[in-house]
């Protein structure tokens, strides 16, 4: 047993720290290639240094998810054996296609982008942008499938007992995915958006390359402003799927034990999981039913029925998620979402009536929001995952049944001690070479730095 709750911390802060430098990668490989075509289009050299410049600090964080992806493979052989011979005709699937259709694109088309400028004509370079970043997300795609397989299982049959594919096709358009992976997307979006706008409000307010930062923020404003949008209409969809496909897990998020109509959304509660209660509440009636179905009479099973459903389903266990910090996830998601929709709607209506920059208390808000998409992507991941326990893989395979029967806690104890410090020092130097350029500016930038402006406005000072 310790051993399996080893194996879980190990592959959880594995993920973490994968999942860190994910999203951000997904957004902005993309906006780099818009920003280089924009200035293939129109000539401005100014959008060749925005490239460049955005460009230099996306390799970075290219460099860091790759480093810490490739370590979770290792883990599916060591600590998760039983899973890998139960679901490896399934899962390895996808996983080859990723490194087939997307990995080998990625990299390629990223060398000749680095080391193509000047070399190749302007057009073909950009277009080795445009290929490396739609690689990418199709990296995400992949990844994705494999995952979404894990939450609702499509296209197998279960041989010799092991999960064998039968259907190709059902699990590349698993429904699950298909409401997956554009939210995945978004939140990539919204990330490298305020990315931008964090780094660009720094230094808008020490007033260096004052022309290059308003050019990028007014960029990031629209790009967030937009994807902010997109992603509230996925999250939505998603919910409300989610009530169809996985309803322990919505109840779990929601701390909801009994079936309710219509269903409160719970604002914040104190839960007593033991006694399968919330002593206090604080609701708003029937805002739970809007969410999952647009109509505020609608019925929302509890835990307690649903449990009793999967017991007559599945037999005799416990079927029921760790329901605080799923329940509290949700919330911490909802809020960094919730104010990060703020501070660009607040920056945004500055920037149209041109005050953004008589307005140094909004920059400030802006730049000491750069930690909410982090926050809002882990928490909105470990709702994701820690919502489907005790599946592993959902109504085939529990996480018990999947640990390698032969791993000693001992073995697991050294590895995690030494991954997470060894990704401790990979993140430290990520981030000191970030904040480097960043503070370093774009080189070809013809503005010249002056005295900071506003006091305390220096990132990393």
């Amino acid at each position: 047993m310790e051993a399996l709750i080893l194996s879980r911390w190990q592959f959880g802060i594995t993920t973490v720290y994968h999942f860190l430098f994910v999203p951000l990668t997904l957004g902005l490989s993309l906006l780099v290639a818009i920003l280089e075509t924009i200035y293939v289009c129109t000539g401005n050299e100014m959008y060749k240094n925005q490239t460049k410049f955005w460009g230099k600090l996306f390799l970075i964080n290219f460099a860091m998810g790759v480093v810490t992806g490739i370590v979770q493979e290792f883990h599916f052989g060591m600590n998760w054996s039983e899973y890998s011979r139960f679901m490896g005709d399934i899962f390895g699937a996808p996983l080859a296609m990723e490194a087939l259709t997307a990995f080998y694109l990625e990299s390629t088309f990223l060398g000749l982008w680095i080391f193509g400028w000047d070399r190749i004509p302007k057009g073909l370079h950009a277009a080795t942008m445009w290929i490396a970043a739609l690689a990418t997300n199709l990296s995400a795609f992949w990844i994705l499938t494999a995952n979404s397989f894990m939450q609702s299982p499509v296209g197998y049959m279960i041989n010799n007992g092991r999960a064998e594919m039968t259907d190709f096709v059902a699990l590349i358009t698993n429904p699950y995915v298909l409401y997956q992976f554009p939210h995945t997307v978004l939140s990539g979006l919204v990330t490298a958006g305020f990315f931008l706008l964090a780094i660009s409000a720094y230094h808008l307010l020490r007033r260096t390359h004052v022309d290059f930062f308003r050019t990028s923020f007014k960029l990031g404003i629209v790009w967030t402003a937009v994807s902010m949008l997109l992603l509230l209409g996925s999250g939505h969809a998603q919910t409300q799927f989610i009530a169809k496909a996985q309803p322990m897990k919505l109840a779990a998020a929601e701390a909801l034990w009994e079936t309710a109509s219509p269903a409160p959304f719970a604002v914040a509660a104190v839960i007593d999981e033991e006694n399968r209660t919330n002593p206090v509440e604080l609701k708003i009636p029937a805002v739970l039913s809007m969410l999952v179905d647009n109509n505020p009479a609608t019925a929302v099973k509890g835990i307690n029925d649903i449990e009793k459903e999967y017991v007559a389903k599945y037999g005799p266990g416990n079927y029921i998620p760790a329901v605080t910090p799923v329940f509290w996830s949700f919330r911490i998601m909802v809020a960094a979402g919730s104010v990060m929709l703020l501070v660009v709607m607040a920056a945004g209506f500055l920037w149209w009536r041109g005050q953004l920059e008589a307005r140094p208390c909004v920059l400030k808000a802006v730049l000491w929001s750069l930690p909410l998409p982090y926050i809002a992507n882990s928490t909105g991941w470990f709702v994701a995952e820690g919502g489907r326990q005790p599946w592993i893989v959902f109504g085939l395979q529990r996480v018990d049944q999947a640990v390698s029967p032969n791993v000693s806690a001992a073995s697991v104890w050294i590895s995690l001690i030494g991954f997470t410090l060894v990704y401790a020092l990979l993140a430290a130097a990520a981030v000191y070479l970030v904040q480097k350029f960043v503070r370093q500016g774009p080189a070809a930038s013809q503005d010249q730095p002056s005295k900071p402006a506003v006091k305390g406005a220096a990132l990393w000072n």
